[in-house]
């Protein structure tokens, strides 16, 4: 009976003590009835078990993983937690970090747990459920409150990927020397144990089902993914960390570029991405009425990525219902579609029909031009205006000429008073710095797009070149939802 009792006791330490050169199965670290196995930071009391959940409510508090699963370190692993948070709740769970008595965990990545919380007026909080908290963020709600969720984050040598229900969010490789800020220098993978954050007394947030898989320290994803541009990697860690919205919110489906393309695209870069559909009258649009883009958005709706409204031509306001357009997360529109003497549409990038345009006195035609912008965004309900100072070919080479002040100041205000962005347009490489500067020194938001033609999308490079050339700051943006 000693025997059979020591050899009992003996397996039970070889399953709770899994070397790290091995492959465990999934192992339950939280009993469902107790927090046997945890241990509480400050204000221990913000923790507590209910109906089999793990709860957290009130003051800051971390909940650290210290129990004899792999003697609560891990490397290479499998991590699975349902999740549900109430309205207005945040929280993280954290990975590779170490106990600490206070303060938010030094060591080790978060992964925001974050649908609803906004933040104040001083700190808002953009980012959202499934980031990698001030490196990789997210910045699309995928998940809502008061409803469970899975939360599954793999962790194997130098990349960490993170779903929600079983939805591929963020793919973040790091970099061999990676940059991190003042205060994020133990935003780094090594080895470490798991946390669960309590944010603040308003934030309420349920676990339960916490499981962990040991992996070995050789394991490796069956597709290694490039590390990216190290200038670029650099850029985008620098924005994350101060809370900057890098979005995308002008991605064409186009060429080679599919959806699943779209989406690994984000991820690498970090940038998340909003995908535009052309809707209007003309037949080369692929939605034109109510049905076809109520068809479309079914397709799309549980996408990790925003949905966007390309409305075409001035049309576009009479042939669709808001119902059906508020389906989309927002609706951008420009000018390019402009109006002859006749009142005739002329699209403006076709070169065969500017023979129906004035083109003799630039002056005359920018006035009516700008006219015709302020028009638009006073009349239609877009929330971002783009290829916001476009020119037709016959006048470009005057830009700087033809784009006064004043005339960039009317269609600054008229943007302010209906409460529409404007784009910054990496393609296009417009607005010019100089209208960029002044929109912020009058309190415009703006957004980053790319407006591709084709499956290449870049990286935003004009945009994050105005960001320091313009002095943008995240107040300066405008987001989805906000």
């Amino acid at each position: 009976m000693k025997n059979i009792l020591i050899l009992t006791l003996a397996t039970i330490f070889l399953i709770n003590c899994q070397p790290s050169n091995t492959e465990s199965d999934w192992i339950s670290i939280f009993d469902g009835q107790s927090m046997e196995g945890w241990t509480a930071s400050e204000n221990a009391d913000t923790w507590s078990v209910k109906d089999g959940n793990l709860v957290c409510e009130g003051d800051r508090s971390h909940l650290y993983y210290t129990g004899d699963v792999n003697r609560g370190k891990f490397k290479n692993f499998e991590f699975k937690a349902d999740v549900m948070t109430m309205p207005g709740s945040n929280s993280g769970i954290y990975i590779h970090t170490a106990f600490q008595e206070e303060g938010w965990p030094a060591k080790g990545y978060e992964v925001q747990v974050n649908n609803t919380f906004v933040g104040n007026p001083d700190s808002p909080e953009l980012k959202k459920t499934a980031g990698l908290y001030g490196i990789r963020d997210k910045f699309l709600t995928t998940v809502e409150d008061n409803e469970w969720f899975t939360m599954h984050i793999v962790v194997k040598g130098d990349r960490i990927q993170i779903s929600v229900n079983d939805q591929l969010i963020t793919d973040y490789t790091e970099p061999e020397n990676p940059y991190r800020p003042d205060g994020n220098n133990g935003r780094i993978l090594d080895e470490g144990t798991f946390a669960l954050q309590g944010h603040d007394p308003g934030s309420r947030v349920h676990y339960k089902n916490i499981l962990v898989k040991s992996l070995p320290d050789d394991a490796a994803f069956e597709l290694k993914q490039r590390r990216l541009d190290p200038d670029l990697e650099r850029t985008i860690t620098r924005l994350h960390a101060t809370g900057f919205p890098i979005m995308d919110l002008h991605v064409h489906l186009k060429g080679d570029l599919n959806m699943e393309e779209a989406l690994a695209q984000s991820r690498y870069k970090g940038i998340d991405y909003g995908i535009a559909i052309n809707c209007g009258k003309a037949e080369n649009f692929p939605i034109n009425n109510d049905q076809e883009l109520l068809d479309y958005i079914a397709t799309v709706q549980n996408v990790p990525a925003f949905n966007a409204m390309q409305a075409e031509g001035r049309e576009w306001v009479d042939i669709f219902s808001m119902d059906a357009v508020n389906t989309f997360d927002y609706v951008f529109s420009d000018a390019m579609t402009f109006v002859d003497d006749n009142g005739q549409p002329v699209q403006m990038w076709m070169a065969d029909q500017l023979d129906r345009l004035d083109f003799s006195d630039p002056e005359v035609f920018m006035d009516k031009l700008v006219d015709y912008i302020v028009t638009i965004l006073n009349d239609e309900p877009i929330d971002i205006y783009v290829n916001a100072t476009y020119l037709p070919d016959p006048i470009v080479d005057q830009y700087d000429a033809l784009w006064t002040e004043p005339r960039m100041r009317k269609v600054i205000q008229a943007a302010i008073d209906n409460e529409v962005a404007i784009e910054i347009s990496a393609r296009l490489k417009m607005p010019s710095y100089t209208f960029v500067k002044l929109g912020k020194e009058m309190g415009v938001k703006f957004t980053f797009g790319t407006n591709n033609i084709d499956s290449k999308l870049g990286n935003l490079t004009y945009c994050l070149e105005a960001i320091d050339e313009c002095g943008l700051d995240r107040g300066d943006m405008w987001v989805p939802g906000w």
